[in-house]
């Protein structure tokens, strides 16, 4: 993925060995220049930007002032002469803090944090996407099936295939466990056993090691027990 970003320093040559470095980073690309804050807002408005490198000290309005002034802006990795206002700077929620003159490897590690950022946001969004799909397909005996979640009650792996078992039926797919346990969603289905993985709305019981998911019962992995049980569990035990 690339980063859209945007400069905003009042000196030259500091804006120029900044453009300097963001031409030897792949991952990041110059969307803008800004003397100011006042002027970066128009770069903000006018461009997608995903990153902001800001000066501290700078007339008009300081960077500092423009972090408090301003909402909803994209990660900024604060650049300046001074290491006076690093806490302030944290306290702000700025993704890293350099001191000029500070060096491309430096500078590197700093971009290497926003891209990071960038990549776990994404995963964190694709698996609430991911949580909110109700069914997927599979090819199954020449056909492609169409599985609902809410039907699926646990998933078994045999050899080079899974059985998924569902109410009506079991159905051998040539899968592997752990390619159909990245397509389920993670809030309703839960790996208790490498080889197994349940539907945790079909739970009827749990005796020991034993689940009870109505026609069959499944067995919680010794190693995983502590962590199926809190899963599972979770607030919704009512006690004395």
């Amino acid at each position: 993925m690339k980063l859209n970003a945007i400069i905003v320093d009042d000196e030259p040559m500091a804006r120029k060995v900044l453009e300097e470095y963001i031409e030897d980073l792949d991952f990041i690309q110059l969307k803008g220049k800004a003397e100011n804050p006042l002027k970066a807002k128009a770069l903000l408005k006018n461009h997608d930007v995903d990153l902001i490198f800001l000066d501290v000290n700078m007339p008009e309005m300081t960077g500092i002032e423009f972090l408090q002034d301003s909402k909803s802006l994209p990660p900024v990795i604060l650049t300046t002469a001074y290491s006076d206002f690093a806490l302030q700077g944290y306290e702000l929620d700025v993704l890293d803090y350099l001191v000029k003159p500070f060096s491309l490897e430096r500078f590197t590690k700093a971009c290497i944090k926003a891209k990071e950022y960038y990549e776990l946001r994404n995963k964190s969004n694709l698996q609430e996407d991911r949580n909110k799909v109700d069914y997927f397909f599979v090819k199954c005996d020449g056909k492609i099936e169409k599985i609902f979640c809410d039907e699926l009650i646990y998933v078994e792996a045999m050899q080079n295939y899974v059985a998924l078992h569902t109410k009506e039926r079991k159905m051998m797919v040539y899968l592997t466990i752990k390619g159909i346990e990245e397509q389920l969603p993670a809030d309703i289905f839960l790996k208790i056993h490498k080889s197994t993985i349940i539907n945790i709305h079909k739970i009827k019981s749990i005796q020991g090691n034993s689940i009870d998911l109505g026609n069959s019962s499944v067995m919680i992995s010794q190693n995983l027990y502590e962590s199926v049980m809190n899963a599972i569990v979770r607030d919704n035990m009512i006690k004395r």
